[in-house]
């Protein structure tokens, strides 16, 4: 398995890149968020990679971040989802959306991605709602403003769940709790059982 290539940037398409890597070009198919973060052809860059194997072809997929290969990974183990379908999902929406959709079981959402039909957005959330860990799940139904969920709203989360709350239900529970409001875990968590 190839885990990365870092090399010289030749060629930075929206949806392909080459990299030189000591005088071999290898090209890489990468999502539309991949694209931006690299830098201009002619500069080194280091790409994470899955090396996908078909009886007519070696493709090799790339990502700027560990969170875009673990969920095209995880895309890739859904009945009737390919690398084509995964690399459009990852190319539709950022990895924190695409978990939020799943989490919520926004069909109509996962639907708006180019190639999922209705059918396919509920394979999506029946498939992946239980695969994301609390950390990610937290982390993905965080407020709007997208900043990081504490180590305490976390472990409240995790409290939550141990009561029999569903790991989707915990999060938002949690995530109406104003932070400033509170700053322990058991009051995290009391205030997000009484409100």
């Amino acid at each position: 398995m190839i885990a990365f290539l870092e090399g010289k940037l030749v060629v930075k398409n929206p949806t392909r890149i080459v990299l030189d890597v000591h005088g071999v070009g290898y090209e890489v198919l990468i999502p539309l968020s991949s694209c931006d973060p690299l830098p201009a052809p002619g500069q080194t860059c280091r790409i994470l990679t899955y090396h996908h194997v078909r009886e007519d072809a070696h493709i090799l997929f790339g990502f700027v971040t560990e969170a875009e290969r673990e969920l095209f990974v995880r895309l890739l183990a859904v009945n009737g989802v390919g690398p084509k379908l995964a690399l459009s999902a990852l190319s539709s929406l950022s990895v924190r959306d695409f978990k939020r959709a799943v989490l919520e079981r926004d069909v109509k959402r996962l639907s708006s991605i180019s190639g999922v039909g209705k059918k396919t957005a509920e394979r999506l959330v029946v498939e992946l709602s239980d695969k994301f860990g609390e950390g990610e799940a937290a982390e993905a139904l965080a407020g709007e403003t997208g900043k990081p969920v504490s180590r305490n709203a976390r472990d409240a989360m995790m409290a939550l769940i141990a009561l029999g709350y569903k790991q989707m239900d915990a999060a938002k529970m949690v995530g109406r709790v104003p932070a400033e409001e509170a700053t322990t875990v058991e009051e995290i968590v009391r205030r997000a059982l009484t409100g």
